[in-house]
């Protein structure tokens, strides 16, 4: 019998992923302007806004199989809006994610097929259900890295196009310190 090494998963619990089976996508502020409200700042094109690790070892056409994802965000505003990623519906409506808060703090911001959106505070610890029929993004609010990690049927697909023609409706501010939220 073989003994598969566990390093994907160590590494993944302990906030780290790498290895021959991860695939690394990294966005930058030139790739990430028009997720926010006013693009047009002082930040460099080439500012890491966020990294997403999938641990990618898994066939997608397998119903029931699942991908393991991280997502490090940067304490960065963007005329004080909020880091943010991209944001997306499932594809397939019916599969749901789970996201872990892992390090730092932010908001999960949730957004249902009438545009209705409410957040859910995510930390250390908390676990966090996706109903399938919610779009989803991750705000950081913090002052430090935030980190979320997150599991997904990997029939689920990622559709970003209908985020693009119809927004999230909120945006999440940071001034002298305090969140605010503005309906957009």
């Amino acid at each position: 019998m073989k003994i598969r090494d566990p390093k994907a998963y160590q590494d993944f619990l302990n906030g780290v992923i790498e290895g021959e089976t991860i695939e690394k996508l990294t966005k930058v502020f030139k790739d990430a302007k028009h997720f926010y409200d006013n693009g047009e700042c002082d930040l460099s094109d080439d500012a890491l806004m966020y990294e997403v690790y999938i641990y990618a070892n898994n066939d997608p056409k397998i119903i029931g199989n699942m991908s393991w994802g991280l997502t490090v965000m940067q304490p960065v505003l963007v005329n004080n809006e909020c880091n943010v990623t991209r944001g997306h519906f499932h594809e397939d409506l019916n599969c749901s994610e789970i996201y872990v808060g892992f390090a730092g703090e932010g908001l999960l911001i949730l957004m249902d097929e009438n545009n209705e959106c409410y957040a859910e505070k995510v930390s250390v610890g908390s676990i966090h259900y996706i109903n399938g029929k919610l779009a989803h993004r991750l705000i950081n609010t913090g002052d430090s890295e935030f980190k979320v990690g997150c599991c997904w049927n990997t029939t689920a697909g990622h559709d970003y196009e209908r985020i693009e023609n119809n927004p999230f409706t909120y945006r999440v501010f940071k001034n002298d310190g305090k969140i605010e939220t503005r309906k957009h």
